[in-house]
């Protein structure tokens, strides 16, 4: 190899997503650290039962061998939400791919990471026939999912209510439809 060409690094290559796995849990940790502080901070224990649960689709995408970003998603109902260090719970007949949360190194932000995961997650969300995608919008984050196709939802069942509480003040259940779904 040429001098010149070891004095400049090879560019990483773009990172991919993968299905989320137990191994990744220490890295998604420090992410979600970096990214939330502790007031939505969720345990490893926790990660580790929506890991187990048969709906769960999560992503991570790693960079250099260090996990940068992830996605913890699973089928669910319209209209039904995950609470605050709750399990992902299976649904007899899913209809839309329910964001848990997404979070994306701060170190790296700006670099696409997030459209990544989302573009995956939708399209297998896509191919096993989901009709919706939805969220809890969470710290002032609304916009950012409003320009994701994004809208809020009432949620009519008092229970959903009760867990979108779970989140504090300001907290939004917002749906969008999946194209070609």
């Amino acid at each position: 190899m040429p001098a010149h060409a070891r004095s400049h690094p090879l560019p990483s290559a773009p990172p991919r997503a993968r299905p989320l796995a137990a191994a990744d849990l220490p890295g998604l940790l420090q992410v979600q650290r970096a990214c939330y502080g502790e007031g939505f901070e969720e345990s490893h224990a926790v990660f580790l039962r929506r890991l187990a649960s048969p709906a769960q689709c999560s992503l991570a995408l790693e960079r250099d061998g260090h996990l940068c970003a992830y996605l913890a998603a699973y089928r669910s109902l319209r209209g039904k939400v995950t609470p605050l260090h709750g399990d992902f719970e299976a649904a007899q007949a899913p209809d839309t791919l329910y964001l848990h949360d997404m979070a994306v190194s701060p170190a790296l932000a700006g670099q696409g990471l997030a459209q990544v995961l989302l573009a995956a997650a939708w399209a297998t969300a896509r191919s096993e026939g989901l009709r919706h995608s939805a969220l809890v919008s969470v710290q002032g984050s609304q916009g950012y999912w409003a320009r994701h196709g994004y809208a809020p939802a009432p949620l009519q069942d008092a229970a959903q209510r009760t867990r979108l509480a779970t989140y504090g003040e300001g907290a939004v259940y917002m749906v969008r439809a999946l194209p070609g779904a």
